[in-house]
């Protein structure tokens, strides 16, 4: 784990971002399509940990960003080249643009002035999506990422905002997989090796820039 000062320096509310993965009703929600991750981020305090970094974000005037992945009712546009896609096909909830499965799930509150980015296809919030052309005009170097999954989404996203230069934080007691054990082995022996790894209440210790300071 990082000192607080090196943290400190990595995180500069100044040019830091947070993004939510996933953090959707239909995925980490009580009528989740896949209940066994909703209470893998339920029962780890992933979900509530998420909630507490947007929070200080909002206060701290660092800039939040909200990641979706939807599809059409038609599936127009969808990816059908893996097994994960045609699984999602058949579940019981549908994470169709426009319902309450695509909404973003408390306890997370989101602010007028975040930014929701929904994509309706592959597997990365970053890859094809807004996410990258709107973190640059922000002038954003460091994103911290949160949320789900820790097996597919969230890996993506951190091998991809790694390869487009940004420097990554990972609050590892902020994201979530299954199975639950499956979560901290990642991290140890992949994502620890291109992105800092800390703790929800580590990262919140390093969001104290007064809000209302300006951003790009």
């Amino acid at each position: 784990m990082p000192s607080h000062a090196q943290l400190s320096e990595i995180l500069d509310t100044v040019s830091s971002a947070l993004l939510t993965v996933e953090c959707q009703q239909g995925v980490v929600g009580p009528d989740s399509a896949l209940p066994e991750l909703a209470l893998a981020a339920q029962q780890s305090g992933a979900l509530a940990n998420v909630a507490r970094l947007v929070a200080a974000a909002h206060e701290s005037g660092v800039q939040v960003i909200h990641a979706i992945a939807e599809r059409r009712p038609d599936g127009r546009g969808a990816n059908h080249n893996a097994r994960l896609f045609r699984a999602a096909e058949r579940l019981p909830v549908q994470q169709l643009s426009g319902t309450a499965a695509v909404r973003v799930a408390p306890p997370i509150v989101v602010a007028e002035e975040d930014l929701v980015v929904r994509r309706l296809h592959g597997l990365s919030p970053i890859q094809g999506t807004e996410v990258d052309a709107l973190l640059r005009n922000l002038g954003c170097r460091t994103l911290v990422v949160t949320g789900v999954s820790a097996n597919v989404a969230i890996p993506n996203a951190v091998f991809d905002a790694v390869n487009r230069g940004y420097t990554v934080v990972v609050p590892s007691d902020a994201i979530a997989g299954v199975p639950s054990e499956y979560t901290p082995a990642m991290i140890r022996n992949t994502l620890a090796l291109v992105a800092t790894v800390a703790t929800t209440d580590e990262v919140l210790g390093c969001l104290k820039r007064p809000r209302g300071a300006g951003r790009g």
